[in-house]
């Protein structure tokens, strides 16, 4: 008895003539009633699940028309070069200029992120904070959510030019010098400084406060950013054992 065998051409049949398929259609091109058969067939494919729609719709990366974002829309059926909703909300907030809220992420997706983006800060994955009682979605590298953040605040403020000219000479700054110019702006301040110029530019209060102390002390250290010891511990070289 010959085995029976599914023709690939079929799907690809399919999907030129419908651009975007359920798994239903597929089983129905293929003449199968197991899934297990589609997706072997589909592995031989360039193909993308939807990010919407729990995943339930399929299409091929060559029939797709990704924007700069890596996204594609067909009807309310949304797809993207980064895969999954999870994946996709990841990749977008850690490239964004300036991170995003969840309603303008929701609108860049179009669809609800609000739990991916839960499951992501908890992951670790990315990075939240509070601004004016919503949160700030960024990257989970501190100086990559540095730039964000110092972005984010010269974009809300577009008509005080001299903050958005401050939080954007910050963005360039290397760790040390930023600690300083915070602690040099907090002296400016006065009382409050501190805080004030941790909410401006992202930073913990008591980086400022130490920047601040930097510089009165005279203590500034010189080509380096962390003093000597800091960061992370040198990972001892094991020899291997003769």
């Amino acid at each position: 008895m010959k085995p029976v065998r599914f023709s690939l051409e079929r799907l690809s049949t399919l999907f030129q003539d419908l651009k975007v398929a359920t798994l239903a259609q597929l089983k129905a091109a293929l003449g199968t009633a197991v899934d297990l058969t589609v997706f072997r067939k589909l592995s031989a494919l360039p193909y993308r699940t939807s990010y919407s729609h729990r995943g339930a719709y399929y299409t091929l990366d060559t029939l797709a028309r990704y924007d700069e974002l890596g996204l594609w829309s067909y009807h309310d059926i949304h797809f993207s070069r980064h895969g999954t909703l999870l994946n996709t909300a990841a990749a977008l907030v850690s490239n964004a200029p300036a991170g995003y809220f969840i309603d303008e992420l929701d609108g860049v997706v179009h669809v609800a992120t609000k739990d991916a983006l839960r499951q992501l800060v908890q992951r670790r994955q990315l990075y939240r904070r509070e601004w004016e009682g919503r949160y700030l979605y960024c990257a989970p590298e501190r100086e990559r959510r540095q730039q964000q953040w110092a972005a984010r605040q010269a974009q809300q403020s577009p008509e005080d030019d001299l903050q958005a000219a401050i939080v954007l000479f910050y963005s360039l700054l290397d760790e040390k010098q930023r600690r300083l110019y915070a602690g040099l702006e907090s002296l400016e301040w006065g009382h409050g400084g501190d805080r004030r110029m941790a909410q401006l530019f992202g930073l913990d209060v008591d980086t400022v406060a130490r920047g601040r102390a930097e510089l009165l002390s005279g203590q500034v250290l010189r080509e380096r950013v962390r003093r000597l010891g800091g960061g992370r511990p040198r990972t001892e070289k094991k020899r291997p054992k003769s």
